[in-house]
């Protein structure tokens, strides 16, 4: 597992300018000459990002800008309408998160990396015909309710109870109610069915920050969940369960930010 330094955005247009062409193989003499500056120049702008991030090595750094890049890219952070930079993150606990609570594991396992990948296909694109062989419903090992481990959770932030039930119909539409009961004992909740086509439907419940979902299945123990508020994304998830399928880890990666944030929790199953 790899740490992304949040401090990527406090990089200038200047400083990201060099680095990217840093990352593009180019050397501190050759990005001179692209740029028409000194090498005495640009090897301050890379100093200069170094002290503003805590990166040790401008390579290590440029590296890490182009994971960006390809985060940018690749992963389903999208919703049929633009991003709406600067959308507050909801109070939340376990599965939402508020600000400056669950500061979890800002890391991601490179499965996961990879599967979140695999499901950032067109929200529009069709889906194959279901066949007459398709696999009962209860076979997914997603299937049934999870309870988040709360006590992996700090104690000041840690909520009473957080549960996601998955069930899924004959048609392979998946329904989910997830209801968090917070410290002081109340509740919210959010239902929502869909297709795992990436179209985004309604959610009902009462978990104001959020009102559409959307899903991709990119393997059978794995679900990619999308949540939006007023047409913009607020985050996307992806569920993989265990080999052992009674436990299922949670990433989160996190919108409106120039640098994707990247959060794990963990879920047992209850039934």
């Amino acid at each position: 597992m790899e740490r992304l330094p949040s401090s990527l955005a406090a990089l200038n247009d200047k400083e990201l300018e060099v680095l990217r062409l840093l990352a593009a193989g180019h050397t501190v003499k050759s990005i001179a000459a692209n740029l028409g500056r000194s090498e005495a120049s640009i090897n301050e702008r890379l100093r200069d990002a170094r002290r503003k991030t805590g990166v040790g090595s401008s390579r290590e750094l440029a590296r890490l800008i182009d994971a960006q890049k390809n985060w940018d890219k690749n992963i389903d952070l999208s919703a049929p309408s633009p991003l709406t930079h600067g959308l507050d993150q909801p109070p939340s606990a376990g599965l939402f998160r508020s600000k400056g609570t669950l500061v979890m594991l800002i890391a991601i396992p490179a499965a996961a990396v990879g599967l979140a990948i695999m499901a950032a296909q067109p929200a529009q694109s069709p889906l194959p015909p279901q066949t007459a062989n398709a696999a009962p419903a209860r076979q997914s090992p997603l299937v049934g309710t999870w309870a988040l481990d709360v006590q992996r959770i700090p104690a000041a932030e840690r909520p009473q109870r957080v549960t996601i039930t998955l069930r899924r119909s004959q048609d392979q539409k998946w329904s989910s109610r997830v209801e968090i009961v917070a410290p002081d004992g109340s509740s919210t909740y959010a239902e929502s069915t869909a297709a795992a086509d990436g179209i985004p439907v309604p959610i009902s419940g009462t978990m104001q920050f959020i009102d559409t979902a959307s899903l991709r299945q990119p393997a059978p123990g794995t679900l990619v969940m999308t949540l939006g508020k007023n047409g913009a994304p607020v985050s996307t998830r992806v569920y993989t369960v265990a080999k052992d399928s009674k436990s299922m880890t949670e990433t989160i990666v996190w919108a409106g930010t120039s640098m994707p944030k990247l959060e794990t929790t963990y879920f047992n199953r209850v039934n």
